[in-house]
């Protein structure tokens, strides 16, 4: 009796480790699709992407310092990471009231001015980073997609160097990238996020 239920809390344990936590996912985390609204005006989701192996989820916004610095480097990702079926896909969770800046408006203006090659969108609702756990601007998750499941591999930073990008020596996110595409264990599956706190509804 007292193994059969060893082995029921184990199973529960392990549940619980790799599903949605109140603080979000953590590596191993099975993440759930979703759909927001792009830039463009139409509505996407993780489904839309037939070929994609995975996904560069950022969430990111137009006013944050540390957004903006990691702008090109988010560009560069993608370009890099998309033809081998790991495109980026941006969303922005800021409310507008407290970062005016960070409106559907500013997110079209924005991605304009920038070129972004990758969907950018608006969680509006806020729900999405609150199911992820996002906290920052840029915060960074990477998607893999095993069966018909999109299983959380890495968070955090992309980098370790948020000032210039010249003097970055971990690259942490593309690390990590480049040992799923070889088949490989992620190394280092979570990092700290450094950037701007995401803005709360009600909270200013």
């Amino acid at each position: 009796m007292q193994s059969k239920l060893l082995s029921i809390a184990v199973v529960l344990c392990t549940f619980l480790l790799i599903a949605a936590t109140p603080d979000g996912y953590a590596p191993g985390s099975k993440a759930t699709d979703f759909k927001l609204k792009n830039v463009d005006g139409k509505m996407v989701s993780l489904a839309d992407y037939k070929d994609a192996k995975g996904f560069i989820v950022t969430f990111t916004c137009n006013h944050c310092p540390f957004a903006k610095a990691y702008e090109d480097r988010i560009i560069a990702l993608h370009n890099k990471y998309a033809p081998k079926g790991y495109p980026v896909v941006a969303i922005n969770p800021n409310d507008k009231t407290i970062a005016p800046e960070d409106s559907y408006e500013g997110m079209i203006e924005r991605a304009k001015e920038k070129k972004f090659p990758f969907a950018y969108l608006y969680d509006e609702g806020q729900e999405i980073a609150k199911a992820y756990g996002a906290t920052r601007t840029p915060h960074m998750y990477v998607l893999k997609k095993e069966g018909n499941e999109l299983v959380v591999k890495y968070i955090g930073a992309i980098d370790d160097n948020s000032d210039d990008a010249s003097l970055v020596t971990k690259k942490y996110l593309e690390n990590a990238l480049d040992e799923i595409i070889s088949g490989k264990e992620v190394t280092t599956s979570t990092t700290k996020a450094i950037g701007c706190t995401i803005k709360w509804k009600g909270t200013n």
